[in-house]
Parts: C-alpha cells; sequence; structure tokens
C-alpha cells in the first residue's frame, strides 16, 4: 500500500514544498497522513490513523526504532524551535527507541528525548521531555524542561518548572516496561513489511495451509519437523534480537525436554558472544538445531542490573516456533490417578500441594464450578487477571490435571483457584496456588480470597489480623448497609494519591468480610491498604481508612482516616479537630465564597528551596468533610511543613496560601 506523503503547502510563512523522508526500513501505514519536512529514521513504525504535519512548525525528526501508535497527532507552530541531538533547529524532535502511545499528542515547540515513553492520550506542548523518562496516561506537559529518567503518573499537569525538579525518578520496572513495548512495535512492524511482501509471506501462507487435516486439527506434517532442523528464524525472532542487541543487552538461550518443562528445569544452550547480528542468528539456529523436539527459549540479560528481560520461547516440541496460549502438556502428564497426599501416582513432583486438592475436592462437593486465572509480575499490581481454559468437569482428577496444565503454560506467573457458585453468580473463593518465585502451595489465609460459606475457604476468618478497631468498623458499616471495598498503593504512588481499587467485596456474613479483607492485606504486602464504606443509594463513600501502611502497621486509628457520613464510630474523630479556630474559619470562608481547596508538604531540607509537594485537591461536599480530610494530611505528613491552598477555579490563580502546621 502505497503511504499517504503529501509536499509542505506554500504559506505566507513558508514556500518550501519539501516532503518526507522516510527510511527504507521504516513501516509507515497507509492510513496515517504524512504531510511536509517529516524526516523518519529507520526501523521506525508509524500506525494507522495518526497525522505527522509539518505544514507550520517545520522539520520533524523521528529517530530510529521509534513507534508512533494509533491516533497520535504531531504538529508544530509557526514560531519555535528546539535544538535536535544534531544540534539543528526542528520544531518537533522525537529520539531513539522512544514510544508515543495511543492518542498522544506532541506539539512544537517540542523535544522527546531517547528511549522515553509518552502516555495514552498525553499532551507535550513547548516542552522538553529528557531522555528515559515515562509519562504516563492523561498527563500534560507544558513550558517546562523534564530532567532526564523521571516519572510523571497519570493525570498529572506539569506547568512549572518546580513541579517539574519535583518529579520522582523512573523505576526498573517501568524502564522494562517501555523497552517491552518497543519490542512488540519492533516485531509488528517486521510482521507489517512481511504482509506487504509477497515472498515473505507466501511461504507463511504455505506453511499454515499444511498444518490443516481435513478434520480441522493441528498437526504439523514430518516436511515440518525437517524444516526445523535447518531452521530459519522468523522475522519476529529476528527483531527481537537486533532490538536486544541495540540496547546493550547479552543474549542467551535456553533448552529442555517436554518432561522436565513442568519443573522448569531448563538448561543454556552454548553461550552466544556475537560480534554481529549475523552471529547471532546463527548460534540460536545451531540451539534449534541440537535441541529439535524441545523447547527453547531465548532471552536478552541486562548486564548492569543482571537481569533477565524480554523472555521468549522460540521453540516447542512439535516444531512450532511461536508460544501459543492454547498449549496443552502430553496427556500422559495429567492423567494420573491422585492419592491422599495429594501427589500423581503417574508423577510424584506434582506442583499442587495436598491442601490445594482438598479445597478442590470441596469445592466439587458442594456444587461448585473450578476455574483458574494467571497474571504476570507487572499486572498482579493492578489486578489485571486472564482466564486459563475453562474447565468443565466434576472429576478431581480431571480438575487437577487442568490445573497443572495452567500452572505449566504460565510458568513464571502468578496462577490461582477460583470457586464458582453457579446458581449465586458469584465466586466462592480465590487462592494463589503458585507465584513466580516457584512456591506452588501457600500457606491458607495469606493468600487467598473468601467469599462465601465453603468450610475450607473460611477457616481463617477467626484468626483476624485486622486490629478489634478495625473490626468494629466493618461491623458497623455492614450493620448500616453500607457496601465495603479495598483500595492499595505503593510508596511511590502514595505521594500522588494513585490508588488502585480491587473491587466491592462481596460478603453474606462479617466472618466473610474479615477473611476478604485479610487477604487483601496478604496481597498487598509492603503497600498501603485502605477500607472504604460506601452507600450504595447517594453513591458516595462514608469512610476511607488505612488499615495497613508498608512498614507493617496494620491496625487503624484516627489519624489515617477520612469520613465522610454519618456512620457512628467513622464520624467519632471529626469533632475532635486538631485545627485552629482561625484555620477553621479560613476555611469556612474558602468554601462559602465556592474556592477549591487542597493541602501541601514539605519536609524541612526542601522547605528553604520551597519544593512543596501537593496532594491533590480535597472533593469534600461539607465543611466537615474538609477538616476530616485536611486532618488526615496533618497526620500523614507529621514532622513536616503543611499548607492549606485556596484556589479560584474560574480565574485558575491561588487566593490564599497559609501554613497550618511546622515541623
Amino acid at each position: 500500500m502505497a503511504v499517504r506523503n503529501t509536499a509542505a503547502p506554500p504559506t505566507p510563512w513558508s514556500r518550501n514544498l519539501a516532503e518526507a523522508q522516510i527510511h527504507e526500513t521504516a513501516f509507515v501505514h497507509s492510513f496515517s497522513n504524512i504531510i511536509g519536512d517529516v524526516r523518519i529514521g529507520a526501523n521506525v513504525i508509524v500506525a494507522p490513523g495518526t497525522t505527522i504535519r509539518a505544514d507550520e512548525g517545520t522539520p520533524f525528526y523521528l529517530g530510529e526504532n521509534t513507534n508512533v501508535q494509533d491516533g497520535v497527532v504531531i504538529h508544530g507552530l509557526e514560531q519555535g524551535r528546539v535544538i535536535g541531538d544534531d544540534q539543528n533547529k526542528y520544531s518537533v524532535w522525537i529520539g531513539k527507541n522512544a514510544c508515543i502511545t495511543h492518542m498522544a499528542l506532541i506539539h512544537g515547540p517540542a523535544y522527546v528525548g531517547d528511549n522515553s515513553f509518552i502516555g495514552f492520550r498525553s499532551t507535550v506542548f513547548n516542552a522538553r521531555v529528557g531522555a528515559g523518562c515515562i509519562v504516563m496516561m492523561h498527563a500534560l506537559i507544558q513550558d517546562v524542561e523534564i530532567p532526564p529518567g523521571k516519572y510523571v503518573p497519570s493525570g498529572a499537569i506539569i506547568t512549572t518548572q518546580q513541579q517539574a525538579d519535583r518529579l520522582p525518578d523512573v523505576q526498573d520496572q517501568d524502564q522494562e516496561f517501555a523497552h517491552h513495548v518497543v519490542g512488540i512495535n519492533q516485531a509488528l512492524r517486521a510482521g507489517y513489511l512481511c504482509a506487504a511482501d509477497s515472498k515473505c509471506i507466501a511461504p507463511i501462507r504455505d506453511e499454515i495451509a499444511k498444518s490443516y487435516i481435513s478434520n480441522g486439527v493441528t498437526v504439523l506434517e514430518l516436511e515440518r519437523s525437517s524444516k526445523v532442523s535447518s531452521n530459519s528464524l522468523g522475522a519476529e525472532t529476528i527483531e527481537q534480537v537486533r532490538y536486544l542487541l541495540e540496547q546493550g543487552y547479552k543474549i542467551g538461550s535456553e533448552h529442555v525436554d517436554q518432561r522436565r518443562f513442568r519443573t522448569g528445569c531448563w538448561t543454556s544452550c552454548k553461550p552466544i558472544e556475537p560480534r554481529s547480528i549475523g552471529e547471532a542468528i546463527a548460534a540460536l539456529e545451531t540451539c534449534l538445531r541440537d535441541h529439535s523436539g524441545e523447547y527453547v527459549r531465548l532471552f536478552g540479560i541486562d548486564p548492569k542490573g543482571k537481569r533477565r528481560v524480554l523472555e521468549t520461547i522460540i521453540q516447542r516440541p512439535d516444531g512450532t516456533v511461536q508460544a501459543t496460549a492454547s498449549f496443552k502438556a502430553p496427556a500422559s502428564q495429567g492423567n494420573g490417578n491422585y492419592n491422599s497426599n495429594g501427589n500423581s501416582n503417574g508423577h510424584a513432583s506434582s506442583g499442587i500441594g495436598n491442601e490445594t486438592v482438598e479445597q478442590i475436592r470441596q469445592l466439587l462437593a458442594s456444587g461448585y464450578k473450578i476455574g483458574t486465572e494467571h497474571v504476570d509480575e507487572r499486572r498482579f499490581r493492578t489486578g489485571s487477571w486472564q482466564s486459563c481454559e475453562p474447565i468443565n468437569s466434576n472429576s478431581t482428577n480431571e480438575v487437577i490435571a487442568a490445573l497443572e496444565d495452567c500452572i505449566s503454560n504460565h510458568q513464571g506467573e502468578y496462577v490461582r483457584l477460583i470457586g464458582i457458585d453457579t446458581k449465586a453468580k458469584r465466586r466462592v473463593l480465590e487462592s494463589i496456588i503458585q507465584r513466580p518465585n516457584g512456591q506452588a502451595s501457600p500457606s491458607r489465609g495469606q493468600s487467598q480470597k473468601s467469599f462465601a460459606s465453603a468450610p475450607s475457604a473460611t477457616a481463617t476468618a477467626t484468626n483476624t489480623r485486622l486490629s478489634s478497631e478495625v473490626v468494629e468498623q466493618l461491623r458497623q458499616l455492614l450493620a448500616s448497609g453500607y457496601k465495603i471495598s479495598v483500595e492499595h498503593v505503593d510508596k511511590r504512588r502514595f505521594r500522588t494519591g494513585s490508588w488502585t481499587s480491587t473491587g466491592q467485596i462481596q460478603a453474606s456474613s462479617e466472618r466473610e468480610a474479615i477473611a476478604a479483607l485479610e487477604g487483601h492485606l496478604a496481597e498487598y504486602q509492603g503497600e498501603y491498604v485502605r477500607l472504604i464504606g460506601i452507600e450504595p443509594k447517594a453513591k458516595r463513600r462514608v469512610l476511607e481508612s488505612i488499615i495497613q501502611r508498608p512498614n507493617g502497621q496494620a491496625s487503624t486509628d484516627s489519624q489515617s482516616q477520612k469520613s465522610f457520613a454519618s456512620a457512628p464510630s467513622v464520624t467519632a474523630t471529626a469533632t475532635n479537630t486538631r485545627l485552629s479556630s482561625e484555620v477553621v474559619e479560613q476555611l469556612r470562608q474558602l468554601l462559602a465564597g465556592g474556592h477549591k481547596i487542597s493541602v501541601e508538604h514539605v519536609d524541612g531540607r526542601r522547605f528553604r528551596t520551597g519544593s512543596w509537594t501537593s496532594t491533590g485537591q480535597i472533593q469534600a461536599s461539607s465543611e466537615r468533610e474538609a477538616i476530616a480530610a485536611i486532618e488526615g494530611h496533618l497526620a500523614e505528613y507529621q514532622g513536616e511543613y503543611v499548607r492549606l491552598i485556596g484556589i479560584d477555579p474560574k480565574a485558575k490563580r491561588r487566593v490564599l496560601e497559609t501554613i497550618i502546621q511546622r515541623p
């Protein structure tokens, strides 16, 4: 398909009719619009629906390996330029290995450094974003320079240099995610180019045609098996190798037979020390050829962090070179008869413990259905679980075999067992049975959430880790007919208030609610966890109470909760205000004037430089709620300066700044 590439139009400010310069290895979708002097480097991918217009501000530069995703708009002003890494002037400069993700807006004059990530619907205007920065979703970066290696949280509005200088550093997991996105888009670029090339796509179509027989079941013929011995790596794998080498990573490969695959006992192939991508590919093909009929996986090694990145299976025993979610272990590995200790007679090294077998037996005996879910470490923190293959069986042995399949197919991930009440259409049990560190049978009460009356699932409710005060709050919420839920956040995002909800807790009794809360506390150890009370009719919160902190403190007190409504035990602290009468009067006047209120804090060291940190706008519908919220901030930042801010929402300016707490 031809690229829609248009010359710059003649205008009062420019008679330059320059056209885009697109490197031959780049992929620019025909449903994107490229206008004017746009210089697109090697291995760039420009997705459909993208508009890159150098018709006012010009020129634009997109560095090699950068991906510009669907719906992105890149434009520039007639006036204003940035200095690119080549020391020339540009309206928009985007460096190497950058990710400009879906619906983002880059409006010149703008500079985006190498290895930076601009999240969905975020805007960069008249700004410089340094190398290695991570800008999350729905953020605004305007009139500032973001130092290299900084993290901009979702929804942030960074319009002053003081805000930019206070941003936290990017963490390793954030960098790994950005590298992963680049790798994925490089594979897509290679795939799109292959799909448009008849010489590339024809062999793949022939291979697919040969993989089917008349009954529709996929098989790989002997001819395909013979091809593995002289294997030519696919385009996606070659692009992954190229990306790893360009990022300075080492390359490694491992193999394992079918029997040891279930236990994760991988063996390294010969070390790969390539001087070129050709040597790396040759070494990988040798490993595939030497271990035909086995699993082979490719991985990158970060020599600085001494950790693995982009671990991918590139060969399976049946000869396929792409991992598929529908892979099933051989039947002989999942059909053994289980004895009383929970191990299979067919293979005593089963990863499922006798406690899990007992849970399965009790769930089936109670008429519940069984399900399984998995999630990797990155998505585990957001609770984005994915279902394994459905289990439609009432046989303990068959259910255990299906569980083992899910575990073996998702090694290095979390896997959990689900009990489902089909009549009530709700879950009665969630129990993690595998963790990335290899732990396959968690201790009871630390990794499971209990929702209903399955005996084995609720047995831990009496051994509560919750304080008596939290239990009393929970009791009053349930007695008043309120709904309850839980939110959690790690230390870094706690300062920006970016809490993540685990969803509403479905509990028919106090005991079930306590068990569910304990499950959340164990699930998010090392994080802040707070209890939420919700009035279902008014659809508003009546309680926010922190019940766990990263230092292990699991009990709540009057200094860590925000009260919103009239639950007796919940609002008792609001009347014992720590605010002075003068501050209360200021607050009353701000609210009466229709002003917004927020709070900022700073420690003693940064107080001298004026580097205050905002806790975000306080959402309060009454004076009482506002006082409770401010008291919560005072308690949260004891030993720091805290000041009250009043904001005129129409004029978008501050009308009050007053310090209400000192160290």
